[in-house]
């Protein structure tokens, strides 16, 4: 597993992922070319993967986010040291707190 941050990346077994993803379009790139896995709403920085692959928002037990690579790549963040990923499938998670009464996603 990998964190920077806010987010959590895990490795899940390319045997996991389920086969139709495989036409799956996936999400848009940025301005900037890279896949975003977090925005940060404050600052404006963004926990974002500039190396190919895509995004993909799957609902179920790998919901919301799975990230592909097919060659690797790299994690990278204004304010975070970059993290190098081998290739494969990833789960993103952002990380979640307890407010009363609600659960709210973190925010830089």
């Amino acid at each position: 597993m990998y964190r920077q941050g806010d987010v959590l990346i895990a490795p899940v077994a390319e045997e996991s992922v389920p086969a139709h993803l495989a036409d799956v379009q996936g999400e848009p790139r940025d301005g900037r070319g890279r896949l975003v896995l977090a925005l940060g709403e404050v600052t404006g920085h963004a926990h974002a993967v500039p190396s190919p692959g895509r995004l993909v928002r799957e609902q179920g037990q790998f919901g919301p986010l799975l990230m592909h690579l097919p060659v690797g790549g790299r994690v990278v963040h204004e304010e975070h040291a970059a993290i190098e990923l081998p290739r494969g499938w990833y789960r993103v998670i952002r990380q979640r707190e307890y407010v009363p009464g609600a659960v709210r996603i973190v925010a830089d």
